[in-house]
C-alpha cells in the first residue's frame, strides 16, 4: 500500500516538475519577443487573418467570430483608456473644494505621463492567445452554433461606433491622447557628439 501511495506521490512531483519547467520556458520565450513589437503583432494580424479566412471559407462559427470580435474590442478600450481615469479624479478635486479649505491646487501642475490601464504587452498577449483558441474552437461542430450573421456584424458596427464615439468624447474632454504622435526621433550620432 505504501508502495502505489508513494510512486503516486512521486508521479505527481515529476509532473509538477514538468509544468513548472514548461512554464518557465513559456516565460523565457515571453520575455525573449517582449521587444519586438512590430513582429509580434504582424504575427498576431497573420493568425488573425488566418482565423478569418478559415471561417470564410467554411462558412460557420459566426459566433465564435463575433465572441472574438467583442473580445478585442473590450481589450482595446483598456488600452485606449488611462490607468487613473481624469474625470474620477476632476470629481474628488470638486469634493475636495466643497469640503472645506485645502492646500492651493495650480493649473500647471507636474506631468503626469499616460499610463495605460492595459499595457501593450498584455493586450498583444490577450488578442494573440484569444484568437489561437478561437482558431481551435473553429474546428469543433458544437461552436458552430447556426445564426443569421449579417445581423450580428450589423450589431458589432453599430456597437464599435457607439464605444469609440464615446472614448473619443473622453479623450477630448479630458485631454489625453493616448498615443505619441509626436515622438522626437533621434539619430544614432547625435549633434551633441557633434559639439
Amino acid at each position: 500500500m505504501n508502495d502505489i501511495a508513494g510512486e503516486t506521490e512521486g508521479a505527481s512531483n515529476h509532473i509538477l516538475q514538468q509544468k513548472t519547467l514548461l512554464e518557465r520556458k513559456f516565460q523565457h520565450v515571453l520575455d525573449e519577443v517582449t521587444p519586438f513589437t512590430q513582429y509580434r503583432w504582424i504575427s498576431t494580424v497573420v493568425l488573425l487573418v488566418l482565423f478569418m479566412m478559415r471561417i470564410i471559407l467554411a462558412e460557420g462559427w459566426y459566433i465564435v467570430t463575433y465572441a472574438l470580435g467583442i473580445y478585442i474590442l473590450n481589450l482595446f478600450l483598456a488600452f485606449l483608456t488611462p490607468k487613473f481615469d481624469p474625470s474620477m479624479e476632476m470629481d474628488t478635486q470638486e469634493n475636495e473644494m466643497e469640503e472645506g479649505p485645502s492646500l492651493p491646487v495650480k493649473n500647471d501642475e507636474e506631468f503626469k505621463p499616460f499610463i495605460r490601464r492595459l499595457p501593450e504587452f498584455k493586450f498583444w498577449y490577450s488578442v494573440t492567445k484569444a484568437t489561437v483558441i478561437s482558431l481551435f474552437c473553429s474546428f469543433f461542430r458544437i461552436f458552430d452554433i447556426p445564426v443569421y450573421w449579417p445581423i450580428l456584424l450589423v450589431y458589432f458596427c453599430v456597437l464599435f461606433a457607439i464605444t469609440m464615439r464615446r472614448q473619443i468624447k473622453h479623450m477630448i474632454k479630458y485631454r489625453y491622447i493616448p498615443f505619441d504622435l509626436n515622438k522626437r526621433q533621434y539619430a544614432s550620432g547625435s549633434s551633441s557628439r557633434s559639439k
